[in-house]
């Protein structure tokens, strides 16, 4: 893996932006609600405002340009209700954006446009992230806590409000891709505990996902641990544990347990931002907890295409995803 060099940070170095900075809003009838009823914790300096840009010719997806938000030291969720019947589940989405950035439509609002019309209730969540001008720099836990007490944080309100939002606490589950898969397996692995002390009865919930599902994970072996490591400042160990095979070991950051919830996973074979060995690791350490984990490896379709469709087999995997979910008894069959 290449660490935090995510596809969709190649704009910021080659320039390739055609639009003026904004900020992004949510569709209108969808409201941005703070995670925080004050201060969030941990928090670190960014190199200016939280803004928006979309990206121009060099970084298209599927043809189409994305948008890009950076800087954002003040979290939110936006709850996108189902279209239809509602099948009472729930997904809290991750943008990814190698923890510098959020994929925002691309890996997010695109995302809640699927599962609403599938009958699921989707929340968005921005968490925090710094971009490469920033230091220290957002990244992964522990490296960095802010996005995993977002996250914590927000299944926690998710939980709180399932009665009032129509949904079923025990149907609440995660989705991210690349940084945002890592931290779909992150909550996965660390929510016996948050992170921080409890601000209100929210945090009294539960912030264990009942499902997960990183699309395109990175940060999930060994190796990118290590490698991880390097780029930081946090001193990493060894365990003595480790195999020879660093890319089919498991980060020991993400502790997976029998209790670590069900867990759809999908890549590319030539992915060559997020390693498909971070799959792979993460697969086999699910498998020898007893995890059920349903994994899907295609040849071709590299990095950071979202639900946007093309010709490659790929894309068609929100049809995979509905189908597990109904084969986990989330949604009906």
């Amino acid at each position: 893996m290449k660490p935090l060099i995510f596809a969709l940070c190649i704009f910021f170095a080659s320039g390739s932006l055609s639009a003026q900075k904004f900020v992004w809003q949510p569709s209108p009838g969808h409201t941005q609600i703070p995670i925080w009823p004050g201060a969030a914790p941990d928090p670190q300096p960014v190199a200016g405002p939280e803004h928006a840009e979309a990206t121009g010719k060099e970084s298209l997806v599927a043809g189409k340009p994305w948008v890009a938000v950076s800087n954002v030291s003040r979290p939110t969720m936006t709850v996108y209700s189902p279209q239809g019947k509602n099948t009472g589940a729930a997904v809290v989405v991750f943008p990814g954006g190698g923890y510098q950035i959020l994929a925002i439509d691309l890996e997010g609002t695109e995302v809640c446009d699927w599962l609403t019309t599938k009958g699921i209730t989707c929340v968005l969540l921005k968490y925090r992230v710094t971009d490469v001008g920033s230091y220290p720099k957002s990244g992964p836990y522990p490296e960095s806590p802010m996005a995993l007490e977002d996250a914590q944080r927000a299944m926690g309100l998710v939980r709180f409000h399932a009665a009032e939002w129509h949904i079923d606490p025990h149907k609440i589950g995660v989705l991210g891709f690349s940084a945002g898969g890592h931290l779909s397996a992150a909550i996965s692995t660390h929510y016996a505990k948050r992170l921080y002390p409890a601000v209100d009865a929210a945090d009294k919930e539960s912030c264990r996902p009942d499902f997960a599902v990183p699309i395109y994970p990175g940060h999930l072996s060994l190796a990118a641990a290590e490698s991880d490591a390097r780029q930081g400042t946090k001193k990493f160990v060894v365990p003595h544990s480790a195999t020879a095979d660093k890319e089919l070991t498991l980060n020991p950051e993400v502790p997976v347990t029998p209790q670590t919830p069900p867990t759809f996973l999908l890549q590319n074979e030539d992915d060559h931002v997020d390693n498909v060995d971070d799959s792979l690791a993460y697969y086999i350490a699910l498998k020898k907890a007893g995890v059920p984990v349903e994994m899907h490896l295609y040849a071709q379709g590299g990095h950071a295409f979202g639900l946007r469709r093309t010709k490659l087999p790929v894309t068609a995997w929100p049809q995979l995803v509905e189908t597990w979910l109904g084969s986990i008894g989330m949604i009906p069959e």
